[in-house]
């Protein structure tokens, strides 16, 4: 409710093109989506579903709209810790314009936020996209992975995160192994927690699970 008032009082204004309106306005989200790299997730190497067999991953697609940088950087920056609130729905329109047609029987799940982190933004930033997102496509959502810690991953190596990652999740309801399930976060930076989060869905009995993410944030 604040947030709308507050629109109504100060809107936004695109943080690429300065227009009046939107956190980022639709010409802009077209732009950023079209720019999107067919890569796989993990090498770099051209494919256009996001994951190659060299790489033996454990989800079989996967789609990240952009690299963290720029105006894409700052939206997911001020979305996580700025309470731009309303950017969520701008973050779910780059998903759209990135991802393509699904299923209809497709299940979006969400890579959790930690508890310490809800609690200075007031809101699960990755559940938001997801629910904005699974609106916009007229999917159904479940709350189906749930944390097991809270490890803050900012500045841990990668093999930091990816032990981090493996004991972060758990599932306690049984899959259904006959319909896909997508995996939704905002950054993907070593790629060890969505494939731990997808290691748990198929231990709970998911056969089909795919990735997509905001943008990409090299590991410096």
């Amino acid at each position: 409710m604040i947030d709308k008032i507050l629109q109504n009082i100060a809107p936004h204004h695109c943080y690429s093109c300065q227009k009046i309106g939107n956190i980022l306005c639709d010409s802009c989200i077209y732009n950023i989506a079209n720019e999107t790299e067919n890569t796989c997730i993990e090498c770099r190497r051209p494919t256009v579903v996001g994951s190659c067999s060299d790489c033996n991953l454990p989800f079989t697609k996967a789609w990240v709209t952009g690299v963290r940088e720029a105006e894409l950087a700052r939206v997911v920056g001020d979305f996580k810790w700025a309470r731009a609130y309303e950017a969520h729905q701008s973050l779910a329109l780059l998903l759209d314009q990135t991802v393509p047609i699904l299923p209809k029987d497709t299940i979006v799940v969400f890579i959790p936020t930690i508890s310490h982190h809800k609690r200075i933004r007031g809101y699960d930033h990755a559940e938001l996209i997801a629910r904005s997102f699974a609106g916009l496509r007229k999917l159904h959502v479940q709350s189906t992975l749930s944390r097991m810690n809270n490890t803050i991953q900012h500045k841990a190596t990668k093999i930091e995160r990816r032990k981090q990652a493996e004991l972060a999740f758990a599932c306690k309801t049984k899959l259904d192994r006959n319909v896909p399930y997508l995996i939704i976060d905002d950054v993907v930076t070593t790629g060890s927690t969505i494939k731990a989060a997808t290691r748990v869905l198929k231990g709970a009995g998911a056969n089909e699970v795919w990735v997509a993410a905001i943008a990409r944030q090299p590991l410096n």
